[in-house]
């Protein structure tokens, strides 16, 4: 593929992947299915997510389970692949919610 500018001629990098993303370093192995989880999976674990400390999109995961935040250095414990996991989710708010039942009685 050529782009032709002031009649010069450069060479442009192909598109490498139509739908696979990063699971094409995979090629034909795993079938289809669990190429598409995976897919889910690393495209979460890489992607950086928002700082609760100082608002920032920067945080970005270091090891399994530990997110660490470029911009503050804060380090926070969260799941796997993703900042936070629906089990904690559902924590917090359970938490909260016992704690304003708790400050509402006398």
């Amino acid at each position: 593929r050529f782009v032709t500018l002031h009649s010069l001629q450069f060479k442009t990098m192909g598109k490498r992947t139509r739908k696979v993303g990063i699971t094409g370093k995979y090629g034909t192995r795993y079938g289809a299915t669990l190429r598409k989880l995976l897919r889910k999976v690393e495209v979460s674990q890489h992607s950086t997510y928002r700082c609760a400390f100082c608002g920032k999109d920067s945080v970005k995961r270091t090891v399994v389970g530990i997110w660490s935040c470029g911009s503050c250095k804060k380090t926070i414990a969260g799941g796997a692949y993703s900042l936070s996991t629906a089990s904690a989710v559902t924590v917090r708010s359970t938490i909260a919610r016992l704690r304003k039942i708790q400050n509402e009685a006398p």
